[in-house]
């Protein structure tokens, strides 16, 4: 039988020319179209924090533009949040390897404190002084790394217990009561000196975030940080080591949580033996909620910076429209509930995605 000729080369669809080119076929179903939705949609969930952030901003300024849409209600929050910023960043470490740090505000609360007694009471330089509160900042760290690491306890529990050991020793060595008059030297360098009308802390904050994302994004240290947070099985069989990575975070995290103490204190002008655990619920609230933001499903400083200022954004419209006080935890309860639901939404989404 011979075979019937029909004019087409292999691999030519049925009715096409011969020397007709074949219709070029988009990628994915549904065409061009089709393979742009899902761009447009990480777009979309990349930016939607900063997209909410300007709404409150926006509903707040028009119900109260006598108050809310000024410039120094603007510095006001710049600056009034940068402590809470730089506790979030400590917050923030210990996550991307999958651990918790309850112990953050303590380590704050104690940092302010040695800083603080150590200058007032005991006639420290505030060099030496501020150096000693964030030793003391690096010991509950260690504490925190070996329970962990060492000795295998959840990080839950060892942070938890370290933490209330470092408010008890923030107790005892203030009487209980607030240490006033901290040398000027460093309330000039946190709220005293301005620039644009918004203080020091706040750049300071900024800088640190900037050099946290750096350093996670562009080394590789902070790439086998990321990596043990996703899978330390699997970055231990690769060879990273990945206990020394788990016990820097922790040390990390106490790190950033001394300063934060320190800033704290020049902000007060002394210590307070309390007012530093105000900051956990909130730290955690915009770790969370930073990590649906910028580069979602990850843990990332620029998103908690959007996340630190759309929620204490919200906060003071919802006070300048005459809420009471207690508002504040019950924002930041919803808020961090609601944070953890989303981060692990785009977690699940990105890990689906490949």
């Amino acid at each position: 039988m011979t075979q019937q000729t029909t004019g087409q080369t292999p691999g030519q669809a049925p009715g096409q020319a011969t020397g007709q080119a074949a219709p070029r076929v988009a990628r994915g179903a549904g065409g061009p179209r089709a393979t742009r939705a899902p761009r447009v949609r990480a777009h979309g969930e990349r930016f939607a924090l900063l997209g909410a952030w300007a709404l409150v901003l926006a509903v707040f300024c028009v119900l109260r533009p006598d108050t809310y849409a000024t410039a120094g209600n603007l510095q006001s929050v710049l600056g009034s949040q940068a402590v809470l910023l730089i506790v979030s960043l400590g917050v923030l470490l210990p996550l991307t390897t999958g651990e918790f740090d309850l112990s953050v505000a303590s380590t704050l609360s104690l940092s302010a404190m040695v800083t603080a007694v150590l200058n007032v009471q005991h006639g420290w330089g505030i060099g030496t002084a501020v150096l000693a509160g964030v030793g003391s900042a690096l010991v509950v760290g260690l504490a925190n790394a070996v329970g962990v690491v060492r000795f295998g306890i959840p990080s839950f529990i060892v942070t938890l217990g370290s933490g209330t050991f470092a408010l008890g020793v923030v107790q005892w060595i203030s009487g209980q009561s607030s240490v006033t008059g901290i040398d000027p030297a460093l309330v000039s360098a946190t709220v005293g000196s301005r620039f644009l009308g918004v203080p020091l802390q706040f750049y300071a904050a900024l800088l640190a975030a900037v050099v946290l994302a750096l350093v996670l994004e562009f080394t590789p240290l902070g790439r086998r940080l990321l990596f043990v947070g996703r899978s330390p099985k699997v970055a231990e069989l690769s060879g990273f080591a990945v206990d020394r990575l788990r016990a820097g975070a922790f040390l990390g995290a106490s790190l950033i949580a001394g300063l934060a103490g320190v800033v704290y204190a020049g902000a007060l002008g002394g210590a307070d033996p309390s007012s530093g655990q105000s900051f956990l619920l909130p730290a955690f609230a915009a770790a969370y909620l930073g990590a649906t933001a910028i580069v979602p499903g990850r843990f990332n400083p620029i998103g908690t910076v959007v996340a630190v200022y759309f929620l204490s954004s919200g906060v003071v419209g919802l006070q300048m429209m005459g809420a009471q006080s207690f508002v504040q935890q019950l924002f930041y309860g919803g808020a961090l509930v609601v944070a953890v639901g989303l981060s692990r939404y785009v977690r699940h989404r990105a890990a689906a995605a490949g």
